[in-house]
């Protein structure tokens, strides 16, 4: 397995060892085999980017990262502590928003700081600080149905930025945009996570959005889900995907990504 430079330096932040995850029919049914003996590492600051069929059990990883399921068989550790539980180390971004419409664009960003029962001095501050970083320095009183969706979704970010999490879950964040409001937003992620060095577990179905983004992208097969192989991006630039975008390494990784997937359906 290549390894990124300077990866066998960098700490581990989320681990999976020979992870399965069962979920037991109803009634006669049988049960099913979401994921079956996966390991990975993901070190400090990676973006790391998960693609395979539907229903190949990408989302219970980072459900189980995110501690709201459990492994079946083996274990998820997150700087080197098995998760047991949710965990305020581990912050989520979904397709979907899910701001709060009652709530302003700043006092949605403030809630995870607000649960934490962080000095609502602190909470505002913050707030205002990851608003700016996500390009809605203006827009802090206003509510989610008067901004766009590319502004909604930066509101999401910002609001997963401001409790200044270990490890940041992405599924599909960005899949219900369109494509140019799209790469702006990857963009505004990229520089983002980069900035601020997170690291980052991201599930996605577009492939160029995978090469742009990442470190690395892993393969999953068809269910049970299994890491079916591991590529390391090599392109620079990780911090502007628009310019990897214009790389002409860029059709290689489409390439072999492309001819990844195909075995993945055929049931590897």
């Amino acid at each position: 397995m290549t390894q990124q430079a300077g990866a066998n330096v960098a700490a581990i932040r989320l681990e999976f060892r020979n992870v399965t995850r069962r979920f037991q029919g109803r009634g006669k049914a049988e049960a099913v085999t979401a994921i079956e003996s996966v390991s990975l590492q993901v070190r400090d600051g990676e973006v790391v980017s998960l693609i395979g069929p539907s229903g190949c059990g990408k989302s219970t990883l980072l459900n189980l990262t995110a501690g709201l399921d459990r492994p079946s068989v083996g274990e998820v550790l997150v700087d080197g502590q098995p998760v047991t539980g949710p965990n305020a180390h581990v912050a989520f971004m979904l397709q979907k928003d899910l701001l709060l419409p009652w709530r302003t664009i700043r006092e949605n960003v403030e809630f995870g700081l607000e649960i934490r029962k962080v000095p609502a001095a602190e909470r505002k501050s913050t707030a205002l600080a990851m608003l700016k970083a996500c390009h809605l320095e203006g827009f802090p009183d206003h509510y989610p149905h008067q901004l766009s969706g590319g502004m909604r979704q930066r509101a999401a970010l910002a609001r997963t930025m401001a409790t200044d999490p270990t490890v940041v879950l992405m599924d599909e964040p960005f899949s219900a945009l369109d494509a140019q409001t799209k790469m702006i937003l990857q963009k505004d992620l990229a520089q983002t996570l980069s900035s601020m060095r997170k690291t980052c577990l991201f599930i996605t179905h577009d492939l160029a959005e995978a090469v742009a983004l990442s470190d690395r992208v892993l393969v999953m097969s068809h269910r049970p889900g299994r890491i079916i192989e591991e590529i390391v991006i090599e392109i620079p630039g990780r911090d502007n995907p628009l310019i990897r975008r214009e790389s002409p390494m860029m059709n290689g990784y489409l390439h072999r990504l492309g001819e990844l997937l195909d075995l993945a359906h055929a049931k590897v």
